[in-house]
């Protein structure tokens, strides 16, 4: 019971200070609907709740599945074994994961005659094949830079080809992807693989991260790829409509808990028979164990549910909504509120209090939780204020991402490989749900009341989000390694100085 406490004062902490400003803004320059108000406030206790319940859930059973399926997989020495296996089990959790269905609607209401099954089946491909190719990097020490500097080139090349209107939803697909379900069990998968290697490999310490910074590669080239051959194009009336209906639509929860009780199950089947697989297959976990996952696996069932509730029936609309009277009453007030938004929405974020918890335990407590969260908070701000601005000036989204990319490859060279593979994790775990949700949301309201085209001024919200953290990250551990680097100097001088 302590644990839960524990999980439901960082949760409390990370969604009350979204709740204030919210409340804030209705009640001055950014009035709310009627009822909405209260809507949005019951949105965010049932997030509190299913945020602190997940988060348990997540620890007891997820955690601990990925590290031992990584590590069972590595033990066995076949690497055809573990590449099948990486392929199948990335294909089979992104498939059913809630923020990709999420995605996939969107996209659907603003491309004419969209196939969103082969979507679907194109985007979980994209990331199976590249959590193969990040389990085989960690077993044959490929640099985790070589890899992420010839991919996304080749990635820029193909998305230069492809309709305009394309690039954000292409990038978006790759920040959707990794969410609250994947995100924990693809880290711990990658912790997994590298904790079985010998002491000697693990050396470097970086083979622990990276795999979901590669996982996210394989949607945005899957929806680039998908854009370049069926020739379909975004469509802005559509965008319009969409946007309009969703600003209209005021779902109650009792209208969207059916679905969501749905699809968080069908979320969460995969895993749990690959459990079972696993399970009789290479685990054979003692009984005491394996009851207290399964009961770690009903807590993350609950905990999603109750918290995608409160996004989809509170935070969502209403985050349309707020972005249509801020626009409405001033595009310059778009930028600070943006600003202020995206500092405290990563906070909400379910898989990133895993990846910072799973990062200070890795680094041995090297890096902090609190600066993680810090850059992290930064970093997000910074990129929803780049986003609110293409709203405004309508600029090209290509102005944003080649520049912002190029230096996040570059300082890919100068940084050390820790902290690069914790960047492009952490690019992938901050545009998570509340991103695809409520910023993105926030963004295509905003969009309509400045008369732009959502299909490309709203969409790529998501893909600034998840390039913020390449920079900010990598240059926090270039400043770490420089102090490291002088304290050791210091450390021998004094040593010298007192042997003479």
């Amino acid at each position: 019971m302590s644990d839960f406490f524990e999980k439901f004062k960082e949760s409390t902490i990370s969604v009350v200070p979204i709740m204030v400003i919210v409340v804030l803004l209705n009640l001055t320059i950014a009035p709310l609907g009627e009822g909405q108000l209260p809507q949005f406030l019951v949105g965010g206790v049932l997030l509190i709740l299913g945020l602190s319940i997940f988060l348990l859930g997540a620890e007891i059973w997820m955690v601990p599945f990925g590290r031992l399926v990584g590590s069972a997989l590595t033990r066995k020495r076949s690497l055809s074994l573990m590449l099948s296996a990486s392929f199948a089990i990335g294909f089979a959790v992104t498939i059913a994961e809630p923020d990709v269905q999420v995605l996939a609607a969107q996209v659907s209401g603003i491309m004419p005659g969209m196939d969103r099954t082969l979507l679907l089946m194109m985007i979980a491909a994209g990331v199976g094949f590249f959590l193969l190719i990040g389990s085989g990097r960690i077993v044959m020490q490929v640099p985790l830079r070589y890899l992420l500097i010839g991919f996304y080139i080749a990635l820029f090349g193909v998305c230069s080809l492809v309709d305009p209107g394309f690039v954000g939803v292409s990038f978006d697909a790759g920040g959707a992807t990794t969410g609250p379900v994947t995100v924990p069990f693809i880290m711990a998968m990658g912790v997994g693989v590298a904790s079985a290697k010998s002491r000697k490999d693990h050396a470097d310490g970086d083979d622990s991260f990276g795999l979901v910074g590669l996982a996210s590669i394989g949607p945005v080239a899957a929806v680039a790829v998908f854009g370049l051959t069926s020739g379909s194009r975004m469509s802005e009336a559509a965008a319009e409509q969409g946007a309009a209906a969703a600003l209209s639509g005021m779902d109650v929860f009792a209208s969207v808990l059916p679905h969501i009780v749905v699809e968080i199950a069908l979320a969460l089947l995969p895993l749990l028979v690959i459990f079972v697989i696993f399970q009789i297959l290479l685990l054979h976990l003692p009984a005491e164990k394996l009851k207290r996952m399964l009961f770690g696996f009903i807590y993350a069932y609950i905990g999603l549910v109750a918290f995608m509730t409160g996004v989809s029936g509170g935070f969502s609309p209403v985050g349309k909504s707020l972005g249509f009277a801020l626009g409405s009453f001033s595009e310059a007030a778009l930028l600070p509120v943006g600003f202020l938004l995206g500092a405290v929405v990563v906070c909400a974020e379910p898989a990133v209090w895993i990846l910072t918890r799973q990062i200070e335990e890795i680094s041995g407590g090297y890096i902090q939780r609190k600066i993680m969260f810090a850059a992290l908070s930064v970093s997000i701000a910074a990129a929803v204020v780049l986003g609110m601005l293409r709203v405004v000036t309508g600029m090209s989204i290509w102005f944003v991402l080649i520049p912002g990319y190029a230096l996040a490859l570059v300082l890919t060279m100068f940084c050390p490989p820790l902290f690069t593979a914790v960047a492009f994790d952490s690019g992938g775990v901050a545009s998570g749900p509340m991103a695809t949700t409520f910023v993105l949301s926030l963004t295509l309201g905003a969009s309509m009341a400045c008369g732009g085209n959502p299909a490309t001024d709203a969409f790529g919200m998501i893909a600034m989000i998840a390039m913020g953290p390449l920079i900010t990250i990598q240059l926090l551990g270039m400043i770490f390694h420089r102090l490291e680097k002088r304290g050791k100097q210091r450390d021998a001088f004094l040593k010298g100085d007192s042997e003479s």
